[in-house]
């Protein structure tokens, strides 16, 4: 149920983006989902691989901060409503979300976000009785 993410430190500046592209090209490491978030001084790049662990060595290898999260992939219909949805069944049982991104699986339809929320366990619990689809890492990581 859980999905493996790694997170990137990253300085602010030209360049640093690419060089993490550039070395999990290198690596044969694909990326399947990500998000970039930053500040006037770092960003951090979150993303799902095809490979964690690997990505997670080679990226150490080449002076790169890297950490490991778990988050959930929740299959979500790809119309107005759908994250409605989700969002007001975690709203319903008091549940954070502390960050989110999705991306588009056209193919079947369906969306997949990607969710970490404050009580992980709590959340896949919940959105199991609310009949929502919750992906398996090995869905995701072979997209």
């Amino acid at each position: 149920m859980k999905v493996e993410q790694i997170s990137i430190f990253l300085e602010n500046k030209s360049g640093r983006l690419a060089e993490v592209a550039t070395v999990l090209a290198g690596a044969g490491i694909n990326i399947r989902a990500l998000s970039l978030a930053d500040t006037t001084d770092f960003g951090i790049l979150r993303l799902i691989v095809n490979d964690t662990e690997k990505a997670k060595q080679v990226l150490k290898d080449n002076g790169f901060t890297v950490g490991k999260t778990e988050v959930i992939g929740v299959e979500v219909a790809d119309k107005p409503g759908g994250l409605a949805e989700i969002l007001n069944v975690m709203k319903e049982n008091a549940i954070n979300v502390e960050y989110m991104y999705a991306f588009v699986q056209k193919s079947v339809g369906n969306a997949i976000i990607i969710f970490r929320f404050d009580e992980l366990e709590k959340a896949i619990e919940v959105l199991h009785k609310a009949g929502i689809r919750i992906m398996k890492g090995e869905e995701i990581y072979s997209i």
